[in-house]
């Protein structure tokens, strides 16, 4: 009854039910949490179906063990939009920020968008390392020649200058989600 309830749930918001996976579980009594229950024996397991394969499971750790990792968009054009701008001192001016799409690099050239500014990354760095490059989900900071703080703010958005570079928008749409929390 529950299965089918959010079944046809899931499927009005746009996910496809055969690839979610149903674990009935007692956090309580830690029922079919890390093995299965014998609480349960009407349970026979879980099955998803999706484009990358089958999986199946008897408990609620196989099924989160089962769910794959979402594709790094790395073949996009560069977007990470600034959360921040430091001024160190002895290194310079530094941008901070989650890298979107597309892939990080010293000695890219990067533009900022809308402000058209135009520089070169001299470094990368995440949680105080030297990174070769920087993909998608990863929150960074990179030193950037020749550009002063008060050019830089946050909002603006960082691309590679040679491919799909970004620019301003005269509109767009947007699609927004409004959540009531206390």
């Amino acid at each position: 009854e529950i299965k089918t309830e959010v079944s046809s749930y899931i499927k009005k918001i746009g996910y496809n039910p055969a690839a979610v996976a149903f674990v009935p579980i007692s956090g309580w009594h830690g029922d079919n949490m890390r093995e299965p229950s014998t609480k349960m024996p009407w349970f026979k397991g879980w099955n998803v179906e999706r484009k990358e394969g089958k999986a199946e499971g008897k408990c609620l750790i196989e099924a989160l063990d089962a769910i794959l990792p979402p594709a790094r968009p790395t073949d996009k054009a560069l977007r990470l939009p600034l959360q921040d701008v430091y001024k160190i001192g002895g290194i310079g001016t530094v941008p901070v920020g989650r890298v979107e799409t597309g892939v990080l690099k010293p000695g890219t050239i990067v533009v900022f968008a809308p402000a058209n500014i135009t520089t070169e990354v001299k470094s990368v760095e995440m949680h105080h390392e030297a990174l070769q490059e920087a993909v998608p989900g990863d929150n960074v900071g990179f030193n950037v020649k020749n550009v002063s703080v008060k050019e830089l703010r946050r909002g603006y958005v960082a691309g590679d200058s040679k491919n799909n570079p970004p620019k301003g928008a005269a509109d767009f749409t947007a699609q927004v989600i409004v959540l009531n929390h206390p």
